[in-house]
């Protein structure tokens, strides 16, 4: 089966780049609208507990909860693991996800011993005239290998 691979774009990557770093310290701020700032309007949301949501303003919303409850005064930390372009304007972005601090959780998860919750989340960029949107969050944790 044939691929189809695009030309990495650097001012391209470098723009995504920037997003994810302003993420997390949007996160670290407690800044639930900012963490938000390049969320398109419709975006599709789904956390790590499962939860599916659309929307910008209940992105918006989630996060302020949980930065003002039980991830208040946690850190996210991410790593990008690959920047895919599947077209010139589109791109798929794999992070490698850490909050770290976390003392507690929602009831019914347990809260990991050494306080980070890891996870994999996958974001969808979408380029409409000079700006990157964010048109997919999907946010899976991840466990440990045995």
């Amino acid at each position: 089966m044939a691929t189809l691979a695009f030309e990495q774009d650097t001012s391209a990557e470098a723009q995504i780049r920037t997003i994810v770093a302003e993420q997390a310290a949007a996160w670290d701020a407690g800044d639930g609208a900012a963490y938000a700032k390049d969320l398109a309007p419709d975006v599709s949301f789904t956390n790590l507990f499962g939860m599916v949501m659309y929307g910008a303003a209940a992105f918006v919303e989630r996060h302020h909860h949980i930065l003002t409850t039980f991830y208040k005064g946690t850190t996210k930390h991410h790593a990008i693991r690959r920047i895919r372009f599947v077209t010139p304007d589109v791109a798929i972005v794999d992070i490698d996800n850490q909050v770290r601090g976390v003392k507690s959780m929602p009831a019914g998860i347990v809260v990991p011993p050494d306080g980070i919750v890891r996870t994999q989340l996958m974001e969808v960029f979408v380029r409409r005239g000079d700006r990157w949107w964010i048109e997919a969050y999907h946010n899976v944790d991840t466990k440990p290998a045995n």
